[in-house]
């Protein structure tokens, strides 16, 4: 089963949760939404389908505590993380990206490039150290982000497939 954390932002926030307006207060900002706020609505999401095979998360986890609240979650319900999969690209190719997204979709954390380069010092302060966090449990796999939809998509295949 397939876990967005910005579907589940969105979810709440449409539903108007708690969780969701405190969500987009911290999103309105370019900040990362605080690791508490993240991991209930992803424990949430979890128990509501006890019966799935597994789950792919996407944007989750950002941080070390992030990472470090799944493993225990995860181990309460006999289940672990197999792979991190991370696609690279440069900032400026990712600016470009994301103000391109956020003319399209309205967010207004995607249309300021001022919130979006934020982001960025906030990845390289929160998020970056993940790297080493699964390269040391050899579940670290990075795929070259540029290119068309196809051609990442067959690079992301190709590792999947031999997990």
């Amino acid at each position: 089963m397939h876990i967005s954390t910005g579907d589940l932002f969105r979810k709440h926030l449409k539903n108007g949760t708690d969780l969701g307006i405190l969500a987009q207060s911290y999103m309105d900002k370019g900040q990362l939404v605080p690791d508490e706020v993240t991991i209930q609505m992803l424990q949430e999401e979890i128990e509501k389908n006890p019966n799935a095979a597994g789950f792919i998360f996407d944007g989750f986890p950002r941080t070390i505590t992030q990472a470090e609240a799944l493993d225990a979650f995860l181990a309460s319900k006999q289940m672990n993380i197999s792979a991190t999969l991370a696609l690279d690209a440069d900032d400026e190719e990712l600016i470009k990206r994301l103000v391109e997204r956020g003319k399209v979709s309205g967010r207004s954390d995607d249309q300021d490039e001022g919130k979006i380069r934020n982001r960025f010092v906030e990845y390289n302060q929160k998020t970056a150290p993940l790297i080493n966090f699964y390269k040391k449990q050899g579940k670290y796999h990075s795929i070259n982000g540029i290119g068309s939809i196809e051609e990442i998509t067959q690079r992301l295949s190709k590792v999947i497939d031999v997990l």
